[in-house]
């Protein structure tokens, strides 16, 4: 809204609480008051001016932030009648608005204009996204944890307690010379578990955050082990195509046994993912998280690679002559050449005949013989088959004069028989 390009940031509510997750809040808030060009006040003209917005408002002045008192829910009141408390708090005019109707909201921003600093037009310019990662996994697996190591700092809310984070939060990066933008998640639980509306909206966003993503990071909880719902999601995130580099997280501190029973848990229960590229962390101590952009990159350049027809038509003749598709009805499947048919995930798509026919375990020699020659690691990958139709059928030959004649005399013979 506006002619100007601005971020706007919506922070928690500050409780006054020092203790558990509302204080981890408030270090959020006011981390990002000292980032801000301008601070926003939101007040409540219903519930008038309290003694902790009062106490807010002293946490405020010594930061010495451009602020603007917004004072929210003003619709059906008389806002003369009320404003005269939030002129007590002595940081200038308040901005009347009705949040819910949108009534006020473009005065406000015209305000905020009037008070934002100019910028270079270079820093105008929006910045792209770079590679997209959604970190996801079930509640409290370290996904905050890990994504706070990530960026080195204290970027999102970590709290020992399912249900921290109810959004998808996107956090651009950069790295080296790369350009990255995290996405935090809710975790999610069996279907039978949730009640809440807004935790079923956040599963909903989660969902949407793996559509939108290029590379997912899917959070294991070493000591917890691998549930079902750890299997539901992963199947989730390989039928949305998606790259992936799995992350057991909590890994320090377990036994040399306990590390075996688990990789062999994983290797039982999650077969389907050994296309991905399986990392050992601990995001708590920082040990094996240097190393996971690296994969992340590795999978983002598996998942958008370009292929090329010859080289894929090539592997497809390789294969089929060192193993030929199984007869059908009395015929040999032919399949004739390959080409490629979309990234993220890379398609191949094989023409031939009675493609239709091509048993599921001869697909996946196919596909395992791709993924192997050319060296595709962190994305799944799919092949489609197409049948070329037939120019001739239902057509029939027109007979030239001397055909005519030989089958009138066959049907002559025929008849005389």
């Amino acid at each position: 809204m506006g002619s100007r390009p601005y971020v706007v940031v919506d922070t928690g509510g500050i409780s006054g609480d020092r203790a558990g997750v509302d204080a981890l809040m408030e270090q959020q808030v006011r981390r990002a008051i000292g980032e801000a060009d301008l601070v926003l006040f939101m007040l409540d003209a219903r519930d008038g001016l309290t003694a902790g917005d009062q106490i807010i408002a002293e946490g405020l002045r010594p930061t010495g932030k451009p602020m603007l008192v917004v004072v929210n829910k003003t619709d059906g009141l008389n806002y003369d009648a009320v404003a005269g408390e939030f002129h007590a708090l002595g940081l200038g005019e308040p901005a009347p608005i009705a949040a819910a109707h949108g009534r006020g909201v473009a005065g406000l921003v015209e305000r905020v204009y009037e008070l934002l600093p100019e910028r270079d037009d270079d820093a105008d310019e929006p910045t792209q996204p770079g590679v997209q990662i959604a970190v996801v996994g079930r509640p409290n697996v370290g996904k905050s944890t890990l994504i706070n190591r990530l960026l080195g700092e204290e970027r999102v809310v970590a709290f020992d307690q399912p249900g921290t984070t109810r959004d998808s939060i996107f956090i651009p990066f950069v790295s080296g010379d790369r350009r990255y933008t995290l996405i935090d998640t809710a975790g999610v639980r069996r279907r039978a578990r949730i009640s809440e509306a807004i935790e079923k909206f956040s599963v909903i966003k989660t969902l949407q955050a793996i559509e939108q993503a290029n590379v997912v990071m899917l959070v294991l909880d070493a000591q917890q082990g691998i549930s079902e719902q750890d299997a539901g999601l992963a199947g989730h995130v390989v039928d949305s195509g998606r790259a992936l580099v799995v992350v057991i997280n909590k890994w320090d501190g377990l036994s040399g046994d306990e590390r075996d029973r688990i990789k062999s848990e994983m290797q039982r229960r999650l077969p389907f993912l050994d296309f991905a590229d399986w990392r050992f962390v601990s995001a708590l101590h920082g040990s094996g998280v240097g190393h996971l952009l690296d994969a992340v990159d590795a999978a983002y350049a598996a998942a958008t690679i370009d292929l090329k027809t010859p080289q894929l038509t090539r592997i497809l003749e390789d294969a089929v002559s060192e193993h030929q598709p199984p007869l059908v009805q009395g015929r040999r499947i032919k399949l004739r050449y390959a080409h490629q048919g979309g990234k993220n995930p890379p398609i191949i798509v094989v023409h031939g005949n009675q493609t239709a026919q091509v048993p599921a375990a001869y697909q996946r020699y196919l596909m395992n013989r791709y993924r192997s020659v050319l060296h595709l690691r962190g994305t799944p990958l799919r092949i489609e088959f197409r049948t070329g139709e037939n120019p001739f059928a239902g057509k029939r030959n027109a007979l030239t004069e001397r055909q005519r004649k030989k089958r009138g005399r066959m049907l002559r013979f025929v008849k005389k028989k």
